[in-house]
């Protein structure tokens, strides 16, 4: 299992959700027995560098960060995360191939979130410990392929651990992974709704409400498909999509909607972004007994499989 790799209590990670997975957020999630992550996004170095602080002096126990590759102050990040002993890195939006020697240099455990079979086999060759493998439940940057559809296969073509992300938010979806060949889980839509989170009452609320069919995926015509809350912000830049719009045009419509959505707490002009998992999420609880709660009720689940196979 993962959490053996990662030194942690159970096999679950954090998602790196930008401006969301703050240095006091991820340790909550680590306090918990998960593997807490900073998200990185586009935040400078000295910003980064104030919220590792504040996790380091809220924990104890391991935590990483999650580093946007396509962020301007990428290079400047990668050398606080050796200067502060960070010892796993999680990566999306382009490849950390680069990046990668100097990291495993100084022990530093690298997880990309891959979208597909060609770049999973890519990044194991790279020299990737372990990988995220995400699918299109999954809420904010998503790819084309399911959670269901793409573990076995990247399970089938790589030799090291596989974390399962994308639809993910109680037991059965945690025992599902690890019958499909995933070690372990990464997780994000649940936790929105933990006491822990910080983000807007608004926002939680949202996710509370949420059915399975309230979130879309905007951004497909771009080749950068984002799935949030069905909201008039959404609404409005589908229908922009249509009349194929420019990317600049469509960009101002969702410029800061993001952090609309987490500060201010617009349900209706921000990027509200959510999984579909959302429909499974009935209240608010702490971080730990959501953690406690996936891990702890995955034996039952396996029995009740048991039961079905007799």
């Amino acid at each position: 299992m993962i959490n053996k790799l990662l030194n942690i209590k159970y096999p679950i990670i954090q998602g790196g959700m930008a401006n969301i997975a703050t240095g006091t957020f991820a340790a909550a999630v680590s306090n918990a027995g998960g593997l807490g992550i900073i998200a990185a996004g586009a935040l400078t170095k000295e910003e980064l560098k104030k919220e590792i602080s504040i996790c380091k002096s809220l924990t104890t126990k391991p935590f990483g960060i999650n580093v946007m590759l396509m962020s301007p102050y990428v290079d400047e990040i990668m050398d606080l995360i050796i200067e502060e002993n960070i010892k796993v890195v999680t990566t999306g939006a382009g490849s950390p191939g680069k990046y990668i020697p100097k990291l495993k240099e100084h022990n530093v455990l690298v997880i990309p979130v891959v979208p597909s079979v060609a770049l999973a086999k890519r990044m194991e060759k790279m020299g990737a410990d372990a990988l995220i493998v995400e699918g299109m439940e999954a809420g904010g940057h998503v790819s084309e392929q399911t959670t269901m559809a793409l573990i076995p296969q990247v399970k089938d073509n790589v030799n090291i651990p596989i974390i399962a992300a994308g639809g993910i938010g109680d037991a059965r979806g945690f025992v599902a992974s690890l019958a499909l060949g995933a070690s372990g889980i990464q997780i994000g839509t649940v936790l929105l709704a933990s006491e822990e989170c910080p983000i807007h009452q608004n926002y939680k609320d949202a996710v509370l409400k949420a059915k399975d069919t309230d979130t879309v995926v905007t951004g497909r015509s771009l080749n950068a498909p984002v799935r949030i809350l069905k909201n008039r912000m959404a609404k409005s830049y589908l229908e922009l999509e249509k009349e194929a719009k420019d990317r600049m045009e469509l960009e101002k419509l969702t410029l800061g909607g993001l952090r609309r959505a987490v500060f201010e707490g617009d349900m209706e002009n921000g990027s509200v972004m959510m999984g579909q998992i959302a429909g499974l999420v009935k209240e608010i609880r702490p971080v730990k007994a959501i953690l406690e709660d996936i891990y702890g009720k995955a034996n039952a689940v396996m029995k009740e499989i048991e039961e079905k196979l007799k």
